[in-house]
């Protein structure tokens, strides 16, 4: 029962973390809606003063609003993951703890080839992170099982990877949490760049189709605004793309840190108590 309060703090903090999600969400969309309207929109950006007419020559502002109504979206779309990508970068910071987490590692194999529990104990305390917190709740399991004696080894070594892998479930779906928002921006920004492509293209051939010569000014419009919506629907999926692996890929070192200490806590304990 001592254990019981763990699950409820997961979940607050789940809670706390699908708020923080949908708020970024919305402060994004918002955000990517005032700088296109009232930046990028700006008169002084134009032609006459009017952002009806043409951008100013070389003028990168005027020339974005000029991509139309999916521009301010991909905007925030880019902003989302811009967002996202450092608040998992400090979760995972924190989880991975103050000091370089194979080293950490190598000093609890050490501690435990030594036969010092305690001083590896004293290694997580000096961590810390959600790391340090799974291993040192297994290295407490340890040294209950040491004063156990309705048990047999083979139990108490079934006991401590129990308590491992519990500790592993409370601790890391945190790490995970958010980066499926970013794993659908990657879709979500391509779909989105595709779609203001569509609507240039539209607007560019309705240039051509015009009777008598084509509507340059529309045909340049239509193309201009093709372009850049696929730029910036590119840019959000590359960037998403390549926060999603990396933090994938750091999640991933940490588990395997975990396995790997993990695996050790119970080898030391069947090779000492056979």
């Amino acid at each position: 029962m001592a254990n019981a309060p763990k699950p409820t703090t997961a979940k607050k903090e789940s809670s706390g973390s699908s708020i923080f999600a949908s708020l970024t969400i919305v402060i994004c969309i918002l955000i990517g809606i005032v700088l296109w309207k009232f930046v990028m929109g700006d008169a002084s950006n134009f032609e006459g003063g009017d952002n009806t007419g043409h951008p100013l020559p070389g003028n990168y502002f005027g020339m974005v609003y000029k991509g139309g109504y999916i521009v301010p979206v991909l905007m925030g779309l880019f902003l989302m993951v811009v967002v996202f990508s450092f608040e998992r970068f400090f979760v995972i910071n924190k989880a991975t703890g103050k000091g370089n987490i194979d080293a950490f590692v190598k000093r609890i194999q050490n501690q435990l080839g030594a036969g010092n529990i305690d001083a590896a104990m004293a290694e997580c305390d000096k961590q810390e992170g959600s790391v340090a917190n799974v291993i040192k709740s297994g290295l407490r399991k340890y040294k209950e099982m040491e004063v156990e004696a309705n048990m047999d080894t083979e139990q108490k070594c079934l006991a401590i990877q129990k308590d491992i892998e519990e500790a592993t479930a409370l601790e890391m779906p945190m790490l995970e949490q958010n980066l499926t928002i970013i794993a659908t921006l990657v879709s979500i920004g391509t779909l989105m760049g595709l779609l203001g492509t569509v609507t240039g293209m539209i607007k560019a051939f309705a240039g051509l189709a015009t009777a008598g010569s084509p509507d340059q000014a529309a045909l340049a419009n239509g193309i201009s605004e093709a372009l850049i919506n696929t730029a910036t629907g590119i840019a959000t999926s590359a960037l998403a793309i390549i926060m999603y692996n990396l933090f994938t890929s750091k999640i991933d070192k940490l588990t395997y840190a975990i396995d790997e200490a993990g695996f050790s806590i119970v080898q030391t304990y069947a090779s000492t108590h056979k």
